[in-house]
């Protein structure tokens, strides 16, 4: 029997079955995961070495723990049994001292034997120079410098008056502007005119603000027209015109801009 193939007809293609393969492929390790594992690394064998110098050392740092713990408990004690004490014993000290300079500013007569009580104290009562001395490193010891300072000052000891002042130290920054000023008059009083102008401009320089500074800008410019520094003077009492003509020093300064001129 003749056969023949239909046109467009193609004989379909025995199916071949793909054997399941399992290709491996190359593993690609980036660069950066290589670098990372090296860090992990690097601080696993880090803290091994920690952990064995630690525990090689142990007696060590327990000792230094323990001299660190002791010597903080050490200061909290001392603080709170020593100091805090020692610090309310000089401000109950200082108020009676305190009292009787305020009589010497306020008084018009005996003001010097007011400040000489102060200074010295009075029927067992301690005075400045008293409680400087015995409660030295508390801030009412500190501060009994200079009412110490002000005092000599005002009976025109004025050595005195420096080695107090120049004692006190304080965080107070009006205080310690006054301080600074208050040497300056010490020197003035002295006649030592070049260092209490160096004394006055300092304190000028310090804290500026409208109550020390026109008073010791005024103070610098009046000891520099002593010295004939003329156009220093100028410059002192300028500021006081141009900053501070609202304060007490500021209605009187024309004049002595005038005399500075």
């Amino acid at each position: 029997m003749a056969t023949y193939n239909k046109r467009g007809y193609k004989a379909p293609k025995e199916k071949v079955e793909k054997e399941n393969t399992f290709i491996e492929e190359d593993v690609k390790i980036d660069e950066k995961d290589s670098t990372t594992a090296g860090v992990f690394n690097s601080l696993d064998q880090t803290a091994s070495k920690t952990e064995e110098w630690v525990a090689k050392n142990q007696k060590y740092i327990f000792g230094v723990v323990g001299a660190i713990a002791l010597v903080t408990v050490g200061y909290l004690l001392y603080q709170k049994f020593i100091v805090q004490p020692k610090e309310d014993e000089a401000a109950t000290a200082i108020f009676d001292a305190q009292q009787t300079f305020q009589k010497a500013v306020d008084a018009t007569a005996n003001a010097d034997s007011l400040f000489t009580i102060a200074l010295n104290g009075e029927k067992g009562k301690q005075g400045f120079k008293a409680i400087a001395d015995e409660y030295s490193g508390t801030a009412s010891g500190n501060l009994a410098n200079y009412y110490c300072g002000i005092a000599y000052l005002n009976l025109g000891k004025n050595d005195e008056a420096i080695a107090s002042l120049e004692k006190f130290k304080s965080d107070d920054m009006m205080l310690s502007t006054l301080a600074v000023g208050a040497i300056g008059d010490a020197y003035s009083q002295k006649k030592q005119s070049e260092k209490a102008l160096e004394q006055y401009l300092k304190a000028s320089e310090m804290n500026k603000n409208d109550l020390t500074t026109p008073r010791f800008l005024l103070k610098a410019g009046q000891t520099a027209l002593a010295l004939g520094k003329k156009a220093d003077a100028l410059k002192y009492f300028t500021e006081i015109k141009e900053k501070y003509e609202a304060s007490p020093e500021g209605s009187t300064i024309d004049g002595l801009i005038g005399l500075a001129q």
